[in-house]
């Protein structure tokens, strides 16, 4: 409620005599500790601030003179009370529901413990404590009381860990200032207290009418949904064209529902588990022969466009979510970027961070118990990642599953993460509805003025366990007695309402009928097979479509001249003169007998996607210069630091590239690359592990988004994950990309999984993925990088080979295969490994050997697995006796448990399928590198046939 003048003759006449010494004890009770009294006496203090003194008490002193010690003693102790309500307030303030903490008013709010008394407070001018007093605040003393009743409600802040003075200093007022939010209207009211009648008779309807099905109730946070309300009006106003958001299961269909539109029947539908009609006319069509298996409810994103007329002001969004909770954070912020940023000139893409705004909603157990959540807020400031801020609302009923607050973190709020990257944290009672949304106004005001993120930490309770088949007084037998007897938000305010003359019974009553009426309309419809559509835009068909047969080749010439705009830098810019000589080199790569490495490859690649018109982003740790410092795509001048991309210079480009160096996170950066390309289809995204196992660190992005996000949502993703893969004696951590995780996960064509080994190849391939942005056939890949054989010239092609052709899933062993109906062997391998097998046959072959029983075949691409191109190869060979999978990666690794079934079906009859590689390991690859010598020359020593004596025992390191 707003104060009103302090002493105000009309509320204190009553008290006289010893009346008045009476109310003067219960103020002082009520100094040291709000809760000491009742209802009325706080209500009474809380608005009208302390009584007046009694008559016969002993007189005020007079006000400070200036230059009186003791006096400005006494000012510098009241100005560091004012300070500490400021710092410490929250800690007194009301703003648990239950409340389970009793909190007493800390000493450092109590005046009297800085040797004050309340006559001293009186006779100190507030303006003398306070800058930019308020008019209406005279005295010191009132000055405390404004404090106290600004920091020690309903709403309490924490702003002292953030330092940018202007910005503390912003957010102070804010907190101090009566009308500031402006508090609600009449009609506010009564529509907030509509709301709430609305999310509590939904989660009632669903409890009495599917008994005993999970649905994660939002019961005791219900608050969020007329929040999230609040946000949609303000971020529509401030002209934001989309709001993203993010959420875990708890209370999701509510939000479904109340927020993005999902018609009630549609979800009473996933109730009772079936399909809607509409989307799903039989049961052969419901998508499952077709790649798409759906998810549970609970699981569910949607989009909702909010409309004025006939004109779309805001569309919103809500993300697909697993149970990983946090995961879908960094997801939700690819989307904002993508949505913020203007693509289709080049150079950088252009940002307008006021076009979106993201909303997460967190658990008060994950926030600071998962990871991501910190890998997230790092990178909410950084130049590649930020999106001008987001609002972060933390749904905190205290319990973990159930588990208590005190055993699932170490700090005192669930919000203390957030002091770390110096975010303003508001933390609210969610049985005060009123508070919750200054609690929004605030933060919204906040990210507009300054493009930064802000928490709320929004303190309720579950009303159930954990689903609502899970008996919760079996844990939390105290907090659920409290539980029982504690009535719904909804109720407590509707009751003050009605003390205010603010409603009715009888209005109250209405808005229950008329919530429970709709409701039960809904679920009639969904029993009669009445459905509404939701408005979404999610196809459910996903069926894979061939790809395009389209060429990947671009003329020599167009090369040419690429090469020349990538080689030339702006007058007056140094190029480190080491670099300079290194990329000189590529000059003349696309002359007659000359070759193009793999980098080059890949800019030419670039270039070229560009200059089609699709625009291009890339990142990763390192990705700038690329960790084998290959790539140089951003130049340094070596004299003033300037940067420059020679990408950005190409004439002809009709879209933007982007190319960022990564913070040291994988999980965060791959997750919001893939919320980019999810949100920008049309974008061309591509992530760069510094090495391939370093991706380990990202793996829930990619088990529960990446390879299956298209079978769970029907939700495309043309996201690139290049990941450095090669054994090449660098020990466990730096040699594997974990090729084999790719593969297990591998069904219905649900991304592509390629091991290449030249530079053609890798330009063809990149140009095929960049034709695939935006059109329904449009799937993840997954490349293992090369590493040694950036620079291995067995892995240059000549320009022609970029000039002509497209990408081939089946390589031949170019020195072999004059003779295919004398092969007896054929060797089938991919990657690294190849490259290997060659430089061993043309050592070989020069010393006089003679391979007309040996070919040897490169899987370039192993999902989805070539098999009509490998069985077309071996058509050919009639003499065929063994086809033997050869690789460098120990046998429970690699490619083998995935290409052996594979390979016997296609194996002509009688012909023997092997193995030639490193035996089953727990461990990647030795950590000595003269073992990794010897275990590699006995691979390529067998597969070639070169030593029938090869040795069998391991040389001591």
């Amino acid at each position: 409620m707003a104060a009103k003048e302090p002493y105000n003759e009309s509320v204190w006449s009553k008290y006289y005599g010893p009346n008045l010494g009476y109310i003067q004890e219960k103020y002082e009770q009520f100094v040291k500790d709000p809760s000491s009294v009742e209802n009325n006496y706080r209500e009474l203090f809380t608005v009208y601030g302390p009584p007046p003194l009694a008559p016969d008490a002993e007189p005020a002193p007079q006000p400070i003179v200036s230059g009186d010690a003791v006096w400005l003693r006494k000012a510098v102790k009241a100005s560091k009370l004012i300070a500490n309500i400021r710092i410490y307030g929250h800690l007194a303030a009301n703003i648990d529901p239950l409340e389970r903490d009793h909190n007493p008013m800390t000493k450092w709010l109590n005046h009297e413990t800085y040797e004050l008394t309340r006559e001293d407070l009186m006779a100190l001018p507030a303006s003398l404590i306070w800058e930019n007093v308020p008019d209406n605040i005279k005295t010191a003393w009132d000055a405390v009381h404004r404090m106290r009743q600004a920091y020690t409600q309903t709403i309490a802040y924490e702003f002292g860990h953030v330092h940018d003075e202007q910005e503390l200093r912003w957010l102070n007022s804010q907190a101090e200032s009566v009308n500031s939010p402006a508090p609600l209207n009449t009609a506010e009211r009564k529509e907030l207290l509509s709301r709430l009648i609305q999310v509590e008779q939904f989660e009632t309807f669903l409890h009495k009418t599917f008994v005993g099905q999970k649905r994660f109730s939002l019961e005791g946070n219900d608050a969020l949904v007329p929040m999230l309300d609040e946000i949609v009006r303000a971020a529509a106003h401030e002209g934001a064209e989309h709001i993203l958001m993010g959420m875990a299961h708890r209370g999701r269909l509510n939000v479904l529902a109340h927020i993005l539109g999902k018609p009630y029947d549609i979800i009473f539908s996933e109730f009772h588990h079936s399909p809607n009609k509409e989307l799903f006319p039989s049961e052969g069509s419901m998508g499952i022969n077709y790649g798409w298996t759906g998810d549970v409810k609970y699981h569910l994103g949607a989009d909702r466009a909010v409309r004025e007329g006939e004109t779309v002001r805001t569309r919103l969004t809500l993300a697909n979510n697993p149970s990983h909770l946090e995961f879908v954070n960094p997801v939700v912020e690819g989307f904002a970027r993508a949505a913020q940023e203007e693509r289709g000139t080049t150079g950088l893409p252009k940002l307008d961070t006021n076009k979106a705004i993201a909303v997460l909603m967190h658990g008060d157990a994950a926030f600071p118990g998962e990871g991501i959540v910190a890998e997230t807020l790092n990178i909410g400031k950084l130049d590649g990642y930020t999106n001008g801020g987001t609002i972060h609302i933390i749904v905190n009923n205290r319990i973990g599953f159930t588990t208590e607050s005190e055993d699932s973190r170490s700090t005192h709020y669930a919000s203390d993460l957030a002091k770390g990257y110096e975010i303003p944290i508001v933390h609210v009672n969610a049985d005060d509805p009123e508070a919750c949304v200054a609690a929004v106004r605030l933060a919204s005001a906040y990210r507009n003025k300054y493009k930064k993120d802000f928490v709320i930490d929004l303190i309720g309770y579950r009303r159930h366990g954990h689903n609502e088949m899970d008996d919760p007084e079996t844990t939390q037998p105290i907090v659920y007695g409290k539980v029982r007897n504690h009535p719904t938000v909804h109720r407590i305010y509707a009751e003050r309402l009605r003390q205010e003359k603010v409603v009715t019974d009888e209005d109250v009553k209405q808005m229950n009928a008329d919530a429970e009426s709709i409701l039960q309309q809904a679920y009639d419809n969904m029993k009669e097979g009445k459905h509404k559509n939701a408005d979404s835009k999610t196809s459910v068909s996903v069926k894979t479509e061939d790809s395009p047969s389209k060429s990947t080749a671009v003329s020599l010439g167009a090369l040419q001249q690429i090469n020349r705009e990538l080689l030339s830098v702006p007058d007056g810019f140094t190029v480190y003169p080491k670099l300079q000589r290194i990329l000189q080199r590529r000059k003349d790569a696309l002359n007659d007998g000359e070759k193009v490495d793999w980098a080059l490859a890949e800019s030419l690649a670039f270039a070229s996607i560009i200059r089609d018109g699709t625009p291009i982003r890339l990142s990763g740790q390192d990705a700038q210069r690329g960790t084998f410092a290959h790539r140089h795509l951003v130049l340094h001048d070596s004299e003033t630091g300037e940067l420059f991309s020679p990408l950005h210079q190409i004439s002809d480009a009709k879209a933007s590239f982007g190319v960022y160096n990564s913070p040291l996170s994988e999980a965060s950066v791959l997750g919001f690359e893939y919320g980019y390309n999810v949100f920008a289809p049309e974008t061309f995204v591509i992530w760069e592990a510094q090495y391939g196992d370093f991706a380990n660190a990202g793996q829930v992005i990619i088990d529960q988004f990446i390879s299956a996000g298209r079978a769970k949502w029907t939700q495309r993703s043309n996201l690139v994950m290049l990941l450095p893969h090669g054994y090449e004696g660098q020990g466990p951590e730096h040699s594997s990309g974990r090729l084999e995780r790719y593969l297990q996960l591998s069904a219905e064509e649900n991304w592509t999984v390629a091991n290449l080994t030249s530079a053609s190849q890798y330009f063809h391939l990149l140009r095929r993925q960049a034709s695939l942005c935006g059109k329904p056939e449009a799937r993840p890949l997954v490349i293992m990088a090369p590493k040694s054989l950036i620079r291995n010239p067995r892995s240059t092609s000549a320009g022609t080979e970029l000039a002509s052709g497209q990408f081939q899933a089946v390589l031949p062993e170019p020195l072999l295969g004059q003779n295919p109906a004398e092969v007896k062997r054929l060797v089938v391998c991919s990657g690294k490994v190849a490259i290997d097998l060659q430089a061993e046959l043309e050592a070989a072959t020069a010393k006089g050997k003679e391979w007309s029983w040996l070919h040897i075949l490169r899987l370039e691409q192993l999902y989805p697995f070539p098999e009509q191109e490998l069985a077309a190869h071996l058509s050919t060979f009639r003499s065929l006796e063994e086809i033997v999978w050869v690789q460098e990666e120990p046998k429970n690794m690699g490619s083998w448990s995935f290409t052996e079934p594979r390979l016997r079906a296609i194996a002509p009859e009688n012909t023997k399928v092997k193995y030639i590689g490193r035996p089953e390991r727990s461990s990647p690859a030795s950590g000595y590198a003269d073992v990794h010598t010897y275990e590699q020359r006995r691979i390529v020593t067998e597969a070639l046939k070169l030593n029938s004596q090869v040795q069998t025992a391991v040389p001591s390191s």
